[in-house]
């Protein structure tokens, strides 16, 4: 729609703005246009430099980003023993008694490995055996 400017048509531009606005405004006008093209553009160079700074960051940022190294989960060894606890019912409320022990195996030798005690997948922080009375 709006080609190039030439000769022509900055004249007849110029000649309309000498007509309009005279002699003495033109200068000033000239002048605060001017003023504010090179405002524009500072402001637009400021803009581009600090969301090239803040891109230049976050690549930074990234590159140093230490990510912790994976840990297997816990599984108990198999030759643990599998006995389950007897629960019973009391007055007082449930207890845990333990369940039988099976007899005791040859004494272990020194080059065995002792056997970590598993870990409980959760914890609560209520105790089991305090019964809770409605108020």
């Amino acid at each position: 729609m709006f080609g190039t400017l030439g000769g022509p048509e900055l004249f007849l531009i110029f000649a309309v703005a000498l007509i309009v606005f005279g002699p003495r405004k033109l200068p000033e006008i000239g002048k605060s246009l001017g003023k504010m093209m090179a405002e524009f553009r500072r402001a637009s160079n400021e803009f581009r430099s600090t969301i090239e700074n803040e891109v230049e960051a976050e690549k930074i940022r990234d590159s140093m980003r230490i990510e912790p190294p994976r840990v297997e989960p816990y599984a108990p060894p198999a030759a643990a023993s599998t006995a389950e606890p007897a629960v019973t019912d009391y007055p007082g409320g449930p207890e845990t008694t333990p369940a039988a022990e099976p007899p005791p195996t040859a004494a272990p030798t020194a080059a065995a490995e002792p056997v970590p005690e598993p870990i409980p997948e959760t914890v609560s922080r209520e105790p089991s055996n305090t019964p809770i009375e409605p108020k």
